[in-house]
C-alpha cells in the first residue's frame, strides 16, 4: 500500500473573470509551493541555504579596502593598464591578423555584439500564415526568434528516448503495479503543487530506468519518488527536498536509499534527462489554433490520463500531444488539423489517426476505482471539469478524422 500525502492546505478556487485569469490561475498554482513541510510547520529548507552564500561572511580583498591616493601622476597600475592598450593594435578578424588601431576600427571592420537580436535575415524563415510567434516578438522571456527552432530540436532529441514495452524484463512487476505508482506520482504532483513538465519528465525517468533495470516490487515506490527528487531539481525553482519525499512515502525507506537509487537512475540515463515531453509540445500547438484554456484543458486532461498507460509509453512525446490536441478539438467541435498544425507539429490526420483512436477507446473505458487520481483532478472547477466532457459518437470521430 502506498501512503498518499495529505494536502498541504491547498485551496483551489475558479478566478473570476475569464480564461486569461484561469490560465494563470492554473499554472501559477502550480508554481507556487507552500514553504511548509508535510507535517505542516512552517521551516525553512536548509537545504537551499546550504547551496547559496546567504549564511557565509563576505570575504573581504585587503587591496580592494587600500584606497588609491590621487597625485599629479597616474598611479603604476593605470600606466600598466595605459600600455597593455597601446599594445592591442592588432585583432584577429575571420582567421586572419588585420592591423587595426584601437579606437579607429571602420564599421565594418568591429565585431558584432554577441547580445545583439538577430535580424530578420538570420531568423528562420516561417511563412506568415504559420508565424504564431510574431505576436510576442518584442517579449524578450518568450525567446520568438528562437521557438521555432528550439522545438525542432526537441523533436530531433526524440529520437534518443525511445522506449519499447520493457514490462517483460521486469518478473516482478506488471502493468496495473505502474499504473498506480503514476497515480500516486499525480497525487504527488498536485499536492506538492509542482509543475506539469515534473510530472512527465517523472515518469520518463521511471520508465527509462526499468527499460533497463530489474527492479523489484518493494523499490518500485522509492523509484517513482527519486524520480519526481530529479525531475523537481530540474524544473522547479524550489524543488522539495528530501524529507519531503521520505515523508511521502510515510518513511518505507531511508534517506541514503534514496541518494543511492538517484545515482542508480542518473547513471542508467548517462545524466541525460533533457527529455522532452509531451505537455511542452501541447502548449506549443495549442497556440496554432489558439485554442482557448479550456479547450487545452481538455487536452491536458486527455495527455495524462495517458500517462498510465502502458502501451503509450513507445509514443513519441510529439505525436501524444499532437493526438491529444486533435482528439479535444473533435470533443469540442472545433474542427480537425489545420494547415499550421501540421506545419509545426509535423504530422498528418493520417499520421494521427491510429493514436487518436487509442486515446479514445482509453476514455470511453469506465473509471477504475484504484486509478482516480487524473479524473479527479480534472473534474475540479479550476479544471472547466473537462473529465465530465462526453465524447462523441464513433461515427462522428471517424468522420473528423477523415
Amino acid at each position: 500500500m502506498m501512503m498518499m500525502p495529505n494536502p498541504r492546505g491547498k485551496n483551489l478556487k475558479p478566478a473570476a473573470g475569464g480564461g486569461s485569469a484561469m490560465e494563470n490561475q492554473e499554472d501559477v498554482a502550480h508554481n507556487k509551493r507552500s514553504p511548509s513541510s508535510p507535517q505542516g510547520a512552517p521551516k525553512k529548507r536548509s537545504a537551499f541555504v546550504d547551496i547559496t552564500n546567504a549564511n557565509k561572511a563576505l570575504i573581504s580583498n585587503p587591496a580592494k579596502k587600500t584606497a588609491v591616493k590621487k597625485t599629479g601622476k597616474s598611479s603604476t597600475l593605470a600606466v600598466k593598464n595605459e600600455s597593455n592598450i597601446k599594445k592591442s593594435d592588432s585583432v584577429i578578424l575571420g582567421g586572419q591578423a588585420e592591423k587595426v588601431k584601437v579606437g579607429k576600427a571602420p564599421v565594418e571592420e568591429r565585431v558584432e555584439s554577441p547580445n545583439k537580436q538577430p535580424s530578420q535575415e538570420q531568423q528562420s524563415s516561417v511563412p506568415n500564415e504559420f508565424d504564431i510567434d510574431r505576436e510576442h516578438s518584442g517579449d524578450c522571456f518568450m525567446t520568438s526568434e528562437y521557438a521555432k527552432e528550439i522545438f525542432d530540436y526537441l523533436k530531433r532529441r526524440e529520437e534518443k528516448f525511445l522506449l519499447r514495452d520493457y514490462m517483460q524484463k521486469q518478473p516482478d512487476l506488471n502493468q496495473d503495479m505502474r499504473g498506480i505508482l503514476v497515480d500516486w506520482m499525480v497525487e504527488v504532483q498536485e499536492n506538492f503543487e509542482l509543475n506539469h513538465e515534473t510530472l512527465y519528465l517523472a515518469v520518463k525517468l521511471t520508465d527509462h530506468y526499468l527499460s533497463s533495470t530489474v527492479a523489484m516490487r518493494e523499490s518500485l515506490q522509492l523509484i517513482g519518488s527519486t524520480s519526481m527528487l530529479i525531475a523537481s531539481k530540474f524544473e522547479e525553482r524550489c524543488p522539495p527536498c528530501i524529507d519531503d519525499f521520505l515523508y511521502i512515502c510515510d518513511d518505507a525507506y531511508k534517506r541514503e536509499e534514496l541518494i543511492s537509487m538517484e545515482v542508480n537512475i542518473l547513471q542508467a540515463l548517462n545524466f541525460d534527462i533533457n527529455i522532452p515531453v509531451a505537455y511542452r509540445f501541447l502548449r506549443r500547438y495549442a497556440r496554432c489554433v489558439q485554442a482557448d484554456m479550456e479547450t487545452l484543458t481538455l487536452a491536458r486532461y486527455v495527455c495524462e490520463l495517458s500517462l498510465m498507460e502502458l502501451e503509450m509509453v513507445p509514443e513519441r512525446a510529439s505525436c501524444l500531444a499532437s493526438a491529444c490536441l486533435l482528439l479535444a478539438l473533435i470533443m469540442k467541435e472545433l474542427g480537425g488539423w489545420t494547415r499550421s498544425l501540421q506545419y509545426h507539429a509535423g504530422y498528418t490526420v493520417s499520421d494521427l489517426s491510429p493514436l487518436v483512436r487509442k486515446l479514445y477507446s482509453m476514455l470511453a473505458l469506465p473509471a477504475d476505482d484504484k486509478l482516480k487520481a487524473v479524473r479527479n483532478k480534472y473534474s475540479h472547477k479550476v479544471f472547466f471539469e473537462v473529465a465530465k466532457t462526453p465524447l462523441p459518437t464513433v461515427q462522428a470521430l471517424e468522420g473528423a478524422l477523415k
